[in-house]
């Protein structure tokens, strides 16, 4: 992998990223903005504090300030996907660059976003206690942190017992080491369990169903357009002939 490769795999994975972003940001506007609104009326049918003029308007958030976050965080996930993909390609099995593509935007969206939700799931405003915001926002990210980490040292730990288990049984036995200090994890770390009583579950279980589609959009869009742009760069056709009249064998080989 040269760094003309490594320099066409980024501006791929950040474009696969954007074009992510933005179905992820449809996503976002018409399933989790009715929600955010819903809640934030309920917060102030509550409230009997006024609090001063708003910095940033409710429209400016739930439209320019969404979709900047929503294209930003997309364009930056792809360029680090891109850079994983490079290390990855031929390192994780016999498999191909939409293959490698698929695993891991699967794997990414299985570590930074599902198992930390699954211990700290998102809330819509109304839901926490102000004071614990910070402490919750950290452990959040260090459950993200422990997550990709223990897969990465799942991933080793599972090539290093191929050889001696073969790779279904090593596979297996990976999963279960990562599912166990991960189930230790959990156990370990402080919860929380600050939804008022007069907050309505479905609007909640209803919220963080929305960011969970969101991120599902996110990952699975980037994987199949990644996947497609990097078999385009990096398989030749089939049958291709070069201007000399020969093949386009040795060009496969310098790509991969």
């Amino acid at each position: 992998m040269n760094s003309i490769s490594v320099r066409a795999l980024l501006v791929r994975g950040m474009l696969a990223g954007l074009a992510a972003g933005a179905l992820a940001l449809a996503v976002a506007y018409f399933l989790g903005e009715s929600r955010v609104d819903a809640a934030i009326a309920l917060e102030e049918a509550h409230s009997h504090e006024h609090g001063g003029e708003e910095l940033v308007s409710r429209t400016m958030q739930s439209t320019a300030g969404l979709a900047t976050g929503v294209l930003v965080f997309g364009v930056a996930i792809g360029g680090i996907a891109a850079l994983v993909f490079c290390y990855a390609l031929g390192r994780i099995g016999r498999f191909g660059p939409r293959a490698t593509a698929a695993l891991i935007a699967f794997g990414a969206l299985l570590t930074v976003y599902v198992v930390p939700f699954l211990k700290y799931p998102a809330n819509p405003p109304a839901v926490g206690n102000p004071d614990t915001i910070g402490q919750r926002t950290t452990l959040f990210f260090l459950m993200v942190a422990l997550s990709v980490l223990l897969a990465v040292a799942a991933v080793i730990f599972g090539k290093r017992l191929a050889p001696r288990l073969g790779n279904w049984n090593a596979s297996i036995a990976a999963s279960a080491a990562y599912v166990l200090v991960i189930g230790l994890a959990y156990a370990f770390l402080p919860s929380f369990n600050e939804v008022g009583k007069d907050f309505p579950a479905s609007l909640l279980w209803e919220f963080r169903l929305a960011t969970l589609a969101v991120q599902a959009t996110l990952w699975t869009t980037f994987g199949l357009v990644f996947g497609y742009l990097t078999e385009r760069l990096l398989v030749p056709k089939a049958g291709a002939v070069t201007a000399g009249g020969g093949t386009t064998s040795h060009a496969a080989a310098a790509a991969s």
